[in-house]
């Protein structure tokens, strides 16, 4: 079963249960999905509903800080009620050590040179081959710094 299709089990589910904050997450969720779907006349497939979550959820956490920051926490919480829902939607995340580990194994692979010779194209060229292979399994500011740790040496 497709990530969309489960999505929409989901939404259904949730419809029975009367969820409404689950439900109108979901929504959410596949009101974006049909958006780029419409938009860009293709069918998604996991990788692309994978980074329509994660771009979801980015949303929200930056939500919740300016919630945070201007004291209003109702509006923290439900933000936060929001991403744990979309947060189930995403696989197995990495961690910060396998991540580093994959990057520098994607720079060997590349064959970039390091340190002072390193430049703004080698990031360029490092991120794109990163992206393709871990997409969705790491935030894309944690894959970023593993780059630029990686090329400095």
């Amino acid at each position: 079963m497709s990530l969309k299709d489960q999505v929409t089990e989901d939404m259904k589910n949730a419809m029975r249960a009367k969820d409404s904050e689950r439900l109108g997450t979901i929504r959410l969720l596949l009101a974006a999905a049909k958006q780029k779907e419409v938009d860009e006349r293709v069918a998604l497939d996991d990788v692309a509903m994978v980074a329509i979550v994660d771009k979801l959820i980015k949303q929200r956490k930056d939500s919740i800080a300016a919630f945070t920051q201007a004291n209003r926490m109702d509006l923290a919480d439900k933000e936060a009620a929001e991403v744990k829902v979309l947060e189930a939607y995403l696989p197995q995340r990495l961690s910060a050590e396998e991540v580093a580990t994959e990057v520098k194994a994607i720079v060997a692979e590349l064959a970039v040179e390091l340190g002072r010779n390193a430049g703004p194209g080698d990031m360029g060229k490092v991120m794109g081959a990163v992206k393709a292979r871990l997409a969705g399994k790491a935030e894309m500011g944690q894959i970023s710094a593993a780059v630029k740790a990686a090329l400095a040496g």
